[in-house]
């Protein structure tokens, strides 16, 4: 399966970068032979539509999944349009995020975790901002779960 992975560098060996539209680079690895490929992102700089524009970007490249810090609203919307499965929360090397993606250790976005033009703030997302939001989602997400498994409970 091939996935993309945002990076801020070119290799198996860079950082995950925590935005998706505004990632330095994509990582396309292969998962069954890790092999990739890396590609600078054309819509670093974009003054507006990134999470768009990156979602072209990898669709054309063949990816199935991306592996992300952080996905807008946007950017999940259109990866969700092109049936591309999305998937955050992502820290450490490009390597560790596929190996966690492929022993199944990947988290699911149920939707976007963090507001529009987050990758645009003037320095730059803080890793602890990121961590904190995405903390915040997930958190919101277990709500919705529960309440979910608590309703069929009732159900039964």
């Amino acid at each position: 399966m091939k996935i993309a992975v945002t990076s801020s560098g070119g290799s198996l060996d860079a950082e995950v970068d925590p935005r998706f539209g505004r990632c330095e680079h994509f990582v396309f690895v292969e998962t069954d032979d890790m092999s990739f490929e890396a590609a600078a992102n054309p819509s670093v700089s974009l003054p507006g539509g990134a999470g768009i524009q990156s979602t072209r970007f990898v669709a054309d490249k063949g990816a199935k999944a991306v592996l992300t810090g952080n996905c807008g609203p946007n950017a999940y919307q259109t990866l969700q349009a092109a049936e591309i499965e999305v998937y955050v929360g992502f820290a450490g090397t490009v390597r560790e995020a596929v190996e966690d993606f492929k022993a199944g250790k990947a988290t699911s976005a149920g939707g976007a975790t963090v507001g529009s033009k987050f990758g645009l703030q003037a320095e730059g997302p803080s890793e602890l901002d990121a961590l904190k939001e995405q903390a915040r989602v997930l958190e919101e997400q277990l709500r919705q779960t529960k309440e979910k498994i608590e309703e069929r409970g009732k159900e039964e």
